[in-house]
């Protein structure tokens, strides 16, 4: 049986929402990478919601649902753009080294954006975006609504439209696929790691700033040698929950880096082809 809601009805319903709705952009972000774009996604969620009240019968939680709605558009925004491949950050960074305007605009963006200040930790998020943004499109999305958001697998089923086991598979999957590229590449981790931003950028933003000391405030970097690799994963997952990427110290900064990176990584691999 529908629901069919009057004005007043509606107002518990649009506070809810509003207790959730940073959570909600976060999660929309994390997913589109582009500011602008998330605004316009978590309006027209909004408007979608309140548009379709009636048809909510109450069978989830009103948090479920709206996610399940902001999850749709997602997914319809995204259909025409390429995935992100595990090779992004090298291809974004080369065409950096060779374009001294893309670096020139970072640092600008560094001293004169009220949230262009570069913070190891919230790098080491930026990055779990990157490699997220890698994955397929179900693995990203139940992987962060399950260990960021905090979603039970029933309920993502219910987000998602997938069947049960099709979404513990995802979760799996995402997982192993998380756990092998931060194996490869992040030298936070282990020795073999081949990306070292973190420090090549602090030094770059925060010259001032002991890189050593920022590393060894983190839990993470601290418990690295003393832990195994989904140990580390789980650190990193912790870390993530724990900064909102929309409203952080280098929200701005970091946003440039996303928004640019699929041109950069078109423009170097054409002039490599």
């Amino acid at each position: 049986m529908f629901l069919v809601l009057k004005m007043t009805e509606l107002e518990p319903y649009q506070q809810e929402f509003v207790l959730f709705k940073n959570e909600l952009k976060s999660f929309i972000y994390r997913i589109i990478a582009h500011k602008e774009d998330t605004e316009d996604l978590a309006q027209e969620t909004y408007i979608k919601v309140f548009k379709n009240m009636d048809s909510f019968q109450g069978k989830s939680s009103f948090k479920t649902w709206v996610f399940s709605i902001a999850t749709n558009l997602v997914k319809d925004s995204l259909r025409a753009k390429k995935r992100w491949g595990e090779n992004w950050q090298d291809l974004g960074k080369e065409y950096n080294q060779i374009n001294p305007e893309v670096t020139k605009e970072k640092v600008q963006i560094s001293q004169t954006s009220e949230h262009g200040k570069f913070v190891i930790r919230e790098h080491i998020n930026f990055c779990f975006t990157c490699i997220n943004k890698t994955l397929l499109l179900p693995n990203q999305i139940c992987l962060l609504l399950k260990n960021v958001y905090n979603f039970k697998v029933k309920e993502i089923v219910l987000i998602t439209n997938l069947t049960e086991g099709k979404v513990k598979h995802a979760i799996a999957d995402a997982r192993k696929d998380m756990l092998r590229i931060f194996d490869y590449r992040c030298s936070l981790i282990n020795q073999r790691g081949i990306c070292h931003q973190c420090s090549e950028l602090n030094n770059k933003f925060n010259p001032k700033q002991n890189v050593q000391i920022e590393l060894n405030k983190i839990k993470l970097t601290k418990k690295s040698p003393s832990k195994n690799n989904e140990e580390l994963l789980k650190l990193r997952l912790e870390l993530v929950k724990n900064i909102d990427p929309l409203n952080a110290e280098g929200t701005n900064l970091h946003n440039y880096i996303l928004e640019n990176c699929p041109d950069w990584v078109e423009i170097r691999t054409n002039m490599k082809s």
